[in-house]
């Protein structure tokens, strides 16, 4: 009996260790595992940036969250990337706007020539707007920040030191773009990013509205030779990292507050890589040959009065649609003259 109440007692203590030790296996947290669509290639400096906010990410949930990150486009090309978060191809996406025209209106006061002076400005506006005015275009995902790649600058292959020396230029230009083309009396060309090269070095082009990141890392400092450096009619595009709504929902309350801390504090840090970027391909440019024209107060007294109109004339659609572009254009500027 006492042989039996031994070997009992020793099987009893087992059972409770071995109750003991499983109790916390199965009660660990399952890890959330996401997918992130980026179109940047892998080594770009803002794929890099991306992929240090999903970290950041890691590092804060302890590891309850792990980020699959996909840059280089390999999971959708880049005119998909906010369609691949609203139908859950991807979990969190960085898309822009300038991919779908028509299909943010509100939002399309941030791409007009308000004069900005740096992307960390561009960046900080297109998010202050966005808390301010919560646009209903967005309701189909959760936005996490908005990222701005401006300023932008007329670019061309030979030096053109003046503002009405641009007139009659076959100039590309994208989305918004070519409003600002016209207006300056340029010919705006629409051609792929993949094609500004060749369409510079053959001629069907003469220079381009873009960003100076891409004298560098497009290498269109190769043909690159003049730089009008003009606030009054210095735009910038869109961009935005966005969530899959029903995953966002989906995660606990102590989670979605990590990501929304994270993505809060990127803002500057996004900006500040764009503009290392811009600054680095002017350097680069300049290295080149590249010409910066200065413009003077009276050129960019000019270039306000042209851009007015393109201004206008987006108040005046907002208000065909019911939607309040005259108040988003005045927070813009304002946030602008203020920062």
């Amino acid at each position: 009996m006492r042989i039996y109440g031994w070997i009992t007692g020793i099987c009893f203590v087992s059972i409770v260790n071995l109750v003991t030790i499983s109790v916390p296996v199965c009660a660990q947290e399952k890890i959330i595992k996401l997918k992130f669509a980026n179109y940047f290639p892998p080594t770009h400096d803002v794929s890099i940036n991306t992929e240090q906010w999903c970290k950041e990410v890691e590092t804060r949930t302890k590891g309850k969250v792990k980020i699959v990150y996909l840059p280089g486009g390999t999971l959708v090309p880049a005119p998909q990337a906010y369609d691949a978060a609203v139908n859950q191809i991807a979990d969190i996406s960085l898309a822009s706007q300038s991919w779908s025209p028509g299909r943010f209106p509100l939002t399309e006061v941030l791409e007009l020539p308000l004069g900005y002076s740096s992307c960390v400005q561009g960046t900080r506006v297109a998010n202050a707007f966005y808390k301010k005015f919560k646009p209903k275009e967005f309701d189909d995902v959760k936005v996490l920040y908005f990222w701005s790649p401006g300023p932008g600058y007329v670019m061309t292959v030979k030096p053109v030191p003046s503002l009405e020396g641009l007139a009659g230029l076959k100039l590309r230009a994208g989305g918004n773009q070519t409003k600002v083309a016209l207006a300056i009396g340029a010919t705006p060309v629409s051609i792929p990013m993949s094609d500004i090269y060749e369409g510079l070095h053959r001629g069907v082009i003469q220079g381009m509205l873009f960003y100076p990141e891409s004298l560098k890392g497009w290498k269109f400092a190769d043909l690159i030779r003049g730089m009008q450096d003009n606030r009054g009619m210095k735009f910038t595009g869109g961009g935005v990292i966005v969530m899959n709504k029903q995953k966002w929902n989906s995660l606990p309350p102590d989670i979605q507050k990590v990501i929304e801390e994270v993505s809060e504090e990127w803002i500057d840090k996004v900006g500040a890589v764009f503009d290392k970027i811009a600054n680095e391909g002017i350097d680069y440019g300049r290295s080149k040959g590249m010409k910066v024209f200065e413009a003077t107060p009276k050129e960019v007294e000019t270039a306000v009065a042209k851009m007015k109109p393109i201004l206008d004339n987006y108040v005046q659609e907002m208000d065909k649609k019911g939607l309040p572009g005259k108040q988003a254009l005045t927070f813009c500027q304002d946030f602008i003259a203020s920062h």
